[in-house]
């Protein structure tokens, strides 16, 4: 196995347990237990590690960030779990998404909870003289739902542009991967320039990760991706591929995409017709090309990195990231 995957695994490992001991004993169950459901529901825990590798990378040890890496995931699914209300999402990694498997009132509370609980575990790591860290890990929540709020927006809106939803996948997602980044860094004691390279490596692979995100809506298969197969185009949202392929089309096809926007979706039948069209427009190749563009700049941000080990862990991150499947 690759020694950097096998890192990976183990502190994965070891981030799970401590996800479980966060939901320990505390009561009421009503509450534990469904956040305990969505916790332990087998995510990548991507965002714990980078938190833990980006400590490393600048001459800490992850024992100084267990906590804070353990707070980011906590954020993450509090997103998540409110993302998922809002699309009316059935399924979240294969399973049932908290308001499907119990109630809307039970998730909304549950969201809320997991937030309240990561700031409790921020603080954990943070010294005196590190309080700064807070203003980072608030500043990623309040970008991440200024993010959200555009997307929705999006839907409604019969135009948005590239640079718009670029915009927004910046804030919904790659700056909570920047947070992560300059988190672990701070924690790690890295430098002033250290700690600006890291965050201009989260910041350009989130960007990449989320476009591969939009790919692999079209390109999966569901069972690993644990997500309906064209599910962003049977709820119209106006993700990177379908922008690109509105800005590239003509005719007929121009005619059935704006039919996407004027019906804001389209029936879970239609997914193949128009995964055709994004393969005739030449987009899926398009969106690759973006990925790889913002990876490249993602991997430069790492010459400052003066460690070798510490930098191919971060190089070989952000490749496993481009090449998933799910």
């Amino acid at each position: 196995m690759n020694k950097f995957q096998d890192l990976y695994n183990k502190e994965r490992i070891k981030i799970d347990k401590k996800i479980i001991n966060v939901f320990k004993g505390r009561k009421p169950a009503s509450l534990y237990e469904p956040a305990a459901y969505i916790m332990v529901n087998p995510g990548k825990r991507l965002r714990p590690f980078i938190v833990l590798a980006c400590a490393k990378a600048v001459g800490g040890k992850f024992s100084d960030a267990y906590n804070a890496a353990v707070a980011a995931e906590l954020l993450h699914n509090f997103t998540l779990v409110h993302d998922d209300i809002m699309d009316n999402a059935d399924k979240r990694r294969g399973l049932l998404t908290l308001h499907k498997r119990y109630d809307l009132s039970t998730a909304i509370l549950v969201g809320d909870s997991l937030l309240a609980i990561a700031y409790e575990y921020i603080l954990k790591d943070i010294s005196p003289k590190q309080k700064h860290v807070v203003g980072l890990f608030t500043r990623g929540l309040v970008e991440v739902c200024e993010g959200q709020s555009l997307d929705k927006v999006f839907e409604t809106r019969e135009h948005v542009t590239l640079e718009e939803y670029l915009e927004m996948i910046k804030k919904k997602t790659a700056l909570l991967v920047e947070m992560c980044c300059s988190i672990g860094a701070h924690l790690g004691g890295g430098s002033k320039s250290q700690i600006k390279a890291l965050e201009s490596y989260g910041l350009n692979l989130g960007i990449a990760f989320q476009i591969q995100d939009d790919l692999l809506d079209i390109t999966a298969q569901e069972a690993e991706f644990g997500k309906v197969i064209g599910g962003d185009l049977i709820e119209g949202k106006k993700t990177y591929l379908f922008l690109k392929a509105l800005q590239k089309s003509e005719g007929q096809n121009k005619k059935k995409l704006m039919q996407v926007v004027l019906n804001k979706g389209i029936q879970p039948d239609e997914v193949s017709a128009y995964r055709q069209i994004y393969e005739d427009l030449g987009v899926l190749t398009d969106a690759g090309n973006e990925i790889e563009k913002y990876t490249a700049k993602s991997l430069k941000a790492l010459k400052t990195i003066p460690d070798k080990k510490n930098r191919e862990l971060l190089e070989w991150l952000a490749f496993s990231l481009i090449k998933r499947t799910k």
